[in-house]
């Protein structure tokens, strides 16, 4: 028999379903794989005892990471504009990417980071770390700010058509204006915008 389900955050919620407890895995085979990604389908059962035989799973082996740096001096931050082919748009973004094996989240933030923008930060803290889709991928990001950051040697010149480092008042406009698309950078963003706003009430 399954564990019970664990309370909510803050209590019992006003609705609460009969049928509690964990997803039940009864198997799961895989359909494709390769270094970056496995798709498989898995066999379940519902905490209410409806069975789904082939529920699609993603399984990405290495999470992603990216870095937040700010420039409390011009009160800016640096991001980069890029195309995206997969849903063939361009946006801002934070520099961020795959971790190496064996490579920490905050070192795979402040190597990409530089790899991407010539800048490598300092004093990495975590900002925010969550699963992007959790019904169907299993991959983790993480954010970590930085306050400081030194010049380095910009190597991959793929992933950025401009390096910028944009104030922090145009990022909150681009963010209310719906234009940062990319799921990791808006996530980053309102993270560091909101511990900003809490900081200034302090």
């Amino acid at each position: 028999m399954s564990a019970p389900a664990p309370e909510p955050p803050g209590g019992r919620p006003a609705y609460a379903s009969r049928a509690v407890g964990r997803w039940l895995v009864r198997a799961e085979r895989t359909v494709y794989a390769s270094p970056w990604v496995t798709v498989g389908l898995a066999d379940v059962t519902t905490p209410g005892g409806r069975r789904v035989p082939e529920h699609h799973v993603v399984r990405v082996p290495l999470q992603a990471a990216g870095a937040l740096v700010h420039d409390a001096g011009a009160d800016a931050l640096l991001l980069i504009w890029r195309h995206r082919f997969i849903t063939d748009s361009w946006g801002l973004e934070l520099p961020a990417g795959r971790c190496e094996p064996g490579e920490a989240p905050s070192e795979a933030a402040a190597r990409e980071c530089e790899e991407e923008t010539g800048w490598r930060p300092e004093g990495l803290r975590l900002l925010a770390s969550w699963h992007p889709s959790n019904g169907l991928i299993d991959q983790t990001f993480s954010v970590f700010g930085a306050e400081a950051a030194r010049k380095g040697s910009r190597t991959d010149h793929d992933e950025a058509a401009s390096v910028l480092w944009l104030p922090v008042a145009e990022v909150e406009r681009a963010v209310d204006a719906g234009e940062v698309r990319d799921g990791l950078t808006l996530t980053g963003l309102l993270a560091f915008l909101r511990a900003r706003g809490v900081a200034g009430r302090e």
